[in-house]
């Protein structure tokens, strides 16, 4: 089965790179994630994708972190352990505790 590659920074085309710093400007991060990475192969999925995970964690009635571990028991549900991880560390940062 092929694969492909994830497109870091460096080799992004100019309209990945403004997603991705877009991505990194509101997570306050300086690096992207596999995941993103893998989308930019399709922009207009990425841009999509994007754009739909800012709205979903955009103020609202639910806080950050109860929407992260949405996402987490979604994820342990589905038994993904790379979104497992994700989420956890998503949530950690949000303020979730192992209490």
């Amino acid at each position: 089965m092929a694969t492909l590659g994830l497109i870091g920074y460096k080799d992004a085309s100019a309209e990945v790179r403004a997603i991705y710093d877009d991505i990194m400007v509101t997570r306050k991060t300086d690096w992207i994630n596999n995941f993103w990475q893998a989308l930019a192969h399709d922009p207009a999925t990425l841009r999509r994708t994007w754009q739909s995970i800012k709205e979903i964690m955009a103020p609202g009635a639910l806080d950050a972190l109860t929407k992260e571990m949405i996402y987490l028991a979604v994820s342990v549900t589905n038994q993904c352990g790379y979104c497992i991880a994700s989420h956890t560390a998503a949530a950690r940062k949000q303020g979730m505790t192992d209490a």
